[in-house]
């Protein structure tokens, strides 16, 4: 692929935009070389302004989501994406989120411009084990451990009963939660069919990947030891 529709399709700008950078003499090697639009440079070796590119498509991100934020690119509100550099919205293949969380959900997010990768992860045969911890409106009642894991729960408005889901107890209004699927709402949802209300709910980890030391409304880019980690199906109650 030429240097002007990579670098255009990293969202650097248009094809005209980028032959402007070429022509201010502003993409170079890392040796500081200027790099002209018909040279050959390998993606490691490219620097606009001085600066390493943005990863090549494969990208997989971890974000801290914040609430008030959502997954839409649509939204008229604040969204997820105006947590990252204004240039990854161009990008090309396009750069989505992994799964969604509402508004009112912080936590770990995923983002992806790797299609397969993405579907690998909602798909429900994966049974990805994803980690929450929710906070309640009322008192636990005490059963709710027993009915998530039974693997008969059945939400309003579906046909098909909830694969079963382990609870651990943190405190009288406060619980850990793994799903093995990802239904719409399922957390909140769940909770409700049992007559309680999620007031703060919040996603501690995806397989073996948690959010650590990532503060709110940062991201990072994952490499190939973290992308293990994220498909490791043995996630625990106790991370």
């Amino acid at each position: 692929m030429k240097l002007v529709k990579h670098i255009a399709n990293l969202g650097y700008g248009s094809r005209k935009q980028v032959q402007w950078l070429f022509r201010e003499g502003r993409i170079t090697d890392a040796a500081g070389e200027v790099l002209y639009a018909d040279d050959k440079a390998e993606h490691a070796d490219i620097r606009i302004d001085g600066e390493p590119l943005d990863p090549p498509p494969g990208l997989l991100l971890m974000l801290h989501k914040p609430t008030g934020y959502t997954c839409s690119t649509k939204d008229p509100g604040r969204v997820v994406f105006d947590l990252l550099p204004p240039r990854y919205r161009l990008r090309e293949p396009q750069l989505s989120t992994v799964g969604r969380l509402d508004r009112d959900t912080s936590g770990l997010l995923l983002l992806t411009d790797d299609g397969q990768l993405l579907h690998r992860i909602i798909a429900p045969k994966s049974k990805l084990p994803k980690v929450y911890l929710a906070t309640l409106a009322q008192d636990l009642r005490g059963d709710e451990a027993a009915v998530f894991a039974s693997g008969t729960l059945l939400l309003d408005g579906e046909k098909t009963p909830l694969l079963p889901a382990e609870l651990e107890v943190l405190a009288p209004r406060c619980a850990r939660l793994i799903l093995h699927e990802g239904r719409y709402h399922q957390v909140r949802r769940m909770f409700a069919a049992l007559g309680n209300h999620v007031a703060e709910l919040h996603r501690e980890r995806i397989g073996g990947l948690a959010l650590d030391d990532l503060p709110q409304g940062q991201w990072l880019a994952l490499e190939d030891a973290a992308r293990a980690r994220l498909l490791a199906t043995d996630a625990v109650l106790n991370p």
